[in-house]
């Protein structure tokens, strides 16, 4: 089945002094945003917490793409449903029971994904794919903006794609760090319809021709056009 393409520019990589001019900016050529949040425990950096997407909610109407990079998702993935987030993925190693805080999320009305890092198999949460509504696969370790894509990680990308496809699964496939222009091809011939990107989209000149730069590219790297 062919999907949409999705392009969720990180707000990680956006000037935190502006947000909301710098989402404004690039709204006219992306379909969501990908807001990265991060605790300092489960990776070594801190971000933003549901305050900042409770205020964000008033001056955008794009989806928000909530990456929990958090040791706590059962406390934090509600408040930022209720602060305005659509989407909300965690990592499941850290909770005692993902498939609760799946159906839980579900319930406040959220699209919910789960997150593989790099070293982690698709197996780890194979059991959860049914009932999730993206996987997402790190293309780089999360915590920092700005790495390099890793692209020894496409082999597990291609194997979500057939596993999907096998089992007739409806979830989005989505990759992030290092996307851009030279690397989403890649991506998309493993078989991922969604991806983030952040200073590759908020570190151009032009945010715009930017965005629409990675999705041409996209387009053009699937068998279909």
């Amino acid at each position: 089945m062919s999907r949409d393409l999705i392009l969720a520019p990180s707000i990680l990589s956006a000037d935190f002094a502006r947000l909301a001019d710098e989402i404004a900016e690039v709204e006219p050529a992306v379909q969501w945003l990908h807001v990265d949040v991060m605790d300092g425990h489960y990776v070594p950096n801190v971000t933003i917490g549901p305050v900042v997407v409770e205020h964000l909610r008033k001056a955008t109407s794009l989806p928000f793409d909530t990456h929990l990079m958090i040791t706590d998702p059962r406390t934090y993935a509600p408040q930022f449903v209720a602060a305005g987030s659509e989407s909300v993925t965690f990592h499941p190693e850290v909770d005692d029971d993902p498939l609760d805080l799946i159906d839980r999320l579900h319930e406040m009305g959220a699209r919910v994904g789960v997150s593989i890092k790099p070293a982690q198999p698709l197996s780890m949460v194979e059991e959860l794919l049914p009932h999730v509504d993206l996987l997402l696969v790190m293309t780089v370790e999360p915590g920092f903006g700005g790495q390099s894509f890793m692209p020894e990680v496409l082999p597990k990308v291609r194997e979500a794609a057939a596993w999907r496809e096998a089992n007739g699964a409806s979830f989005r496939l989505e990759v992030d760090g290092g996307i851009s222009v030279d690397t989403v091809g890649q991506a998309v011939a493993a078989g991922a319809d969604t991806f983030v990107a952040g200073s590759a989209v908020f570190g151009a000149p032009d945010r715009v021709a930017a965005a629409e730069g990675i999705l041409s590219a996209a387009r053009a790297a699937r068998p279909d056009g």
